[in-house]
C-alpha cells in the first residue's frame, strides 16, 4: 500500500503539472481578451438623443485585435517560460544565496543525504548550503541534473542527526513525488503575471506623477481614452489574472506537504524526530533575506516575515503549506 500511495501521488502531481501548463496560458489569454474588450467598450462611446454617452462592444473588432496579438502573447509567454524553466536553479540560488558543497566540505550532511537516498533507491541530488543562522530547508529542481536539497547552516547546527534526517527525508520525498517540478511551474507563471502587474502599476504611477495624456489615433484625432484609463484597465485585468493564478496554485493540494512529512518520517524511521525538527524550525524559520514569496513557498516552513505587502499577503492567503501545528500533531500520532 505504501508503494501504491507513492505512485498515486506521483501520477497526481504529473497530471497537475499538465493542468497548470494549460490553465496559466488560458488565464493569461483570457485577460488579454478582456483587456481588449474593455478598451473597445469604453472607447466606442456615442451620444444618444438625450445627450447621454452610450457604450457599445464590437465583438468582431475585439476578436480581430485579439487574434492579431495572439502570436505575440503566446510567443512572449513561451520564451519567458522556457528561459525561466531552464534557469530556475540559478534563479533560486541567487534568491537564497545558496552554494554547493561536496562530501569533503561537509561529510555529516552529505552522508545523511546519501544514506537516505540509498534507503529509498533514488539518485543522489546536489546539496546546497545557505549561510543563515536561522533554520530552514527546501528541495528544488526539475530533473535529475538539477534536483537539489538545500539547508541552512543554522539548521545543521541546531538539529541533531535524527532530526536532520527527518528534514532531509521530507525534502527527498518532494523530489521523488515530483513536487518540485510542479511548484517551479507555478512559480514561473505566477511570476509572469506579477511582473506584468508591477510594470502596469509603475506606469500608472508615472502617468499620475508626470501627467497622463490622451491616446490618439494614427490621424492625430483623440481616440476618447486617456493613457491613465488604459493603464487602469490593464491593472484591473492583471490583478484579476494574478488572483486566478494564485487560486490555480492553491489547487496544488496542501496534501503534498503531509505526504512529504509521511515520506520523511518513513525514510528516517522516526516520525517524532521530524516532529521535533518542525517544532524547532517553526520558532526560527530563517531565510529572512529571501524577499520573493514565490521562492519562499519551497521552504519546509514559510517564514512569517514573508507575509508583508499586497502580493505577499495574497501569496500567504493562498499558501500551499498547511498549518505547522497540524503537521506536527499528525506526526506525533505515529
Amino acid at each position: 500500500m505504501r508503494y501504491v500511495g507513492m505512485l498515486t501521488q506521483i501520477r497526481r502531481n504529473n497530471m497537475m503539472s499538465i493542468l497548470l501548463l494549460l490553465m496559466f496560458p488560458v488565464i493569461i489569454l483570457g485577460m488579454v481578451w478582456v483587456f481588449l474588450a474593455l478598451l473597445n467598450f469604453f472607447g466606442n462611446g456615442n451620444y444618444d438623443e438625450y445627450g447621454n454617452v452610450v457604450h457599445q462592444l464590437d465583438i468582431e473588432t475585439v476578436n480581430y485585435y485579439f487574434l492579431t496579438s495572439l502570436p505575440w502573447v503566446v510567443g512572449g509567454v513561451a520564451v519567458w517560460f522556457l528561459i525561466a524553466y531552464l534557469m530556475n536553479t540559478r534563479m533560486i540560488q541567487q534568491a537564497t544565496g545558496a552554494y554547493s558543497i561536496t562530501r569533503k566540505e561537509n561529510p555529516r550532511i552529505y552522508n545523511i543525504v546519501e544514506n537516505l537516498c540509498m534507503t529509498c533507491g533514488m539518485d543522489m541530488p546536489k546539496i546546497n548550503i545557505v549561510d543563515d543562522s536561522q533554520l530552514n530547508a527546501y528541495a528544488s529542481g526539475i530533473n535529475k541534473n538539477s534536483y537539489t536539497v538545500t539547508v541552512t547552516t543554522g539548521l545543521m547546527a541546531k538539529l541533531d542527526d535524527r532530526e536532520l534526517s527527518g528534514v532531509i527525508g521530507h525534502e527527498l520525498t518532494h523530489i521523488r513525488n515530483h513536487d518540485t517540478r510542479l511548484l517551479i511551474t507555478s512559480i514561473i507563471f505566477v511570476g509572469i503575471i506579477s511582473t506584468v502587474m508591477s510594470l502596469v502599476v509603475r506606469m500608472l504611477y508615472n502617468s499620475f506623477y508626470y501627467g497622463g495624456g490622451r491616446s490618439r489615433s494614427s490621424n492625430g484625432k483623440d481616440s476618447g481614452l486617456s493613457i491613465v484609463v488604459i493603464l487602469f484597465v490593464g491593472l484591473i485585468c492583471s490583478a484579476i489574472a494574478y488572483f486566478f493564478t494564485l487560486i490555480t496554485r492553491f489547487a496544488i493540494s496542501r496534501k503534498r506537504e503531509y505526504m512529504a512529512d509521511a515520506g520523511g518520517a518513513e525514510l528516517c524511521g522516526d516520525p517524532l524526530a521530524l516532529a521535533s525538527a518542525l517544532k524547532k524550525i517553526s520558532k526560527d524559520p530563517g531565510l529572512d533575506n529571501v524577499k520573493r514569496a514565490d521562492v519562499a513557498q519551497l521552504f519546509i516552513i514559510q517564514p512569517d516575515e514573508m507575509a508583508s505587502g499586497i502580493l505577499e499577503f495574497m501569496n500567504s492567503l493562498f499558501s500551499t503549506h498547511p498549518d505547522t501545528e497540524k503537521r506536527i500533531a499528525i506526526l506525533e500520532q505515529f
